[in-house]
């Protein structure tokens, strides 16, 4: 995927924003069957990321995942150019540690993106670290092996904190860049209740439809304003607390709610396995 630096359609509309269940890295294995994954959610994001290619075309793009938390009041940006990937998950077969997934990186975008943040009163500083699993495995399944390295990856942290409106606020402050095709893309999952896992392995959780199709309904059914609050309120809910014991994989639909802001958003996909759900969202776009 080549950055576009042409003047087009394409590049002088606001980029959508996404939301991607990731899962676990078995997500990448999908299409063959591999346990752990869901083949739905793979092919949706096969087709939202030949969409991001050849529709889109983003200068770069930004993306929050569950699995890098900074502080309570400073945000994190990654400002290296080149960075190794992270293998931060335990107990996986040994294959699984010798992917690999092309990537770059933007000191400048990460630096416009720090002033951004401060501008809006967040707390931000620059960064060198590597992809976590939350990015690379999903984006190895939304653009396959074809994403090569021209187009920058810009990972930026969450808060360390599980308040929803703060996440909101960082997505909201980071809005701008879709004007200039920057594609921002939240990385978590929409239930994520990994001590039922093997208790309800085989069947699903009872929870996870319901708080599903409670996020939905909070999502869809709102914009700008309404939607933070819709959200806000069944941040802390029997059933939210339920299908997310810590938060850190829900937040990233805040953020991208906040940078949609009165954008209208859909579901393209859901599905539950055991205590896991697997919500795709996209805000904006056609």
């Amino acid at each position: 995927m080549a950055a576009d630096q042409t003047t087009s359609t394409e590049s002088t509309s606001r980029t959508p924003v996404y939301f991607f269940s990731h899962g676990g890295p078995t997500f990448m294995y999908s299409d063959k069957s591999e346990e752990g994954g869901d083949l739905g959610a793979f092919n949706t994001l096969r087709k939202i990321g030949k969409s991001i290619v050849e529709e889109i075309k983003p200068k770069a793009i930004v993306v929050f995942s569950a699995h890098w938390q900074a502080s309570p009041d400073t945000v994190e940006v990654n400002t290296a150019e080149f960075t190794d990937l992270i293998y931060d998950f335990y107990g996986f077969p040994s294959y699984m540690y010798k992917e690999k997934y092309a990537n770059v990186g933007s000191a400048s975008i990460g630096e416009k993106i720090i002033k951004l943040l401060s501008a809006s009163g967040i707390k931000a500083r620059g960064v060198k670290r590597g992809l976590d699993h939350g990015v690379w495995v999903p984006f190895k399944v939304a653009f396959s092996d074809a994403q090569p390295v021209k187009v920058p990856i810009i990972q930026v942290s969450l808060f360390a904190t599980e308040d929803p409106n703060q996440h909101y606020n960082l997505g909201k402050a980071l809005a701008p860049l879709r004007d200039e095709n920057i594609v921002i893309i939240g990385s978590g999952m929409t239930v994520h209740n990994l001590r039922e896992m093997g208790y309800y392995w085989g069947s699903k959780a009872p929870y996870a439809k319901k708080f599903d199709d409670i996020l939905e309904k909070a999502v869809n059914g709102n914009t700008g304003e309404n939607r933070r609050k819709a959200l806000a309120d069944i941040f802390n809910s029997p059933e939210s607390n339920k299908s997310h014991p810590t938060k850190e994989h829900l937040l990233p639909i805040y953020i991208a709610a906040g940078a949609a802001q009165d954008d209208k958003s859909k579901r393209v996909y859901s599905n539950q396995t055991s205590s896991l759900a697997w919500g795709e969202y996209i805000f904006g776009g056609k």
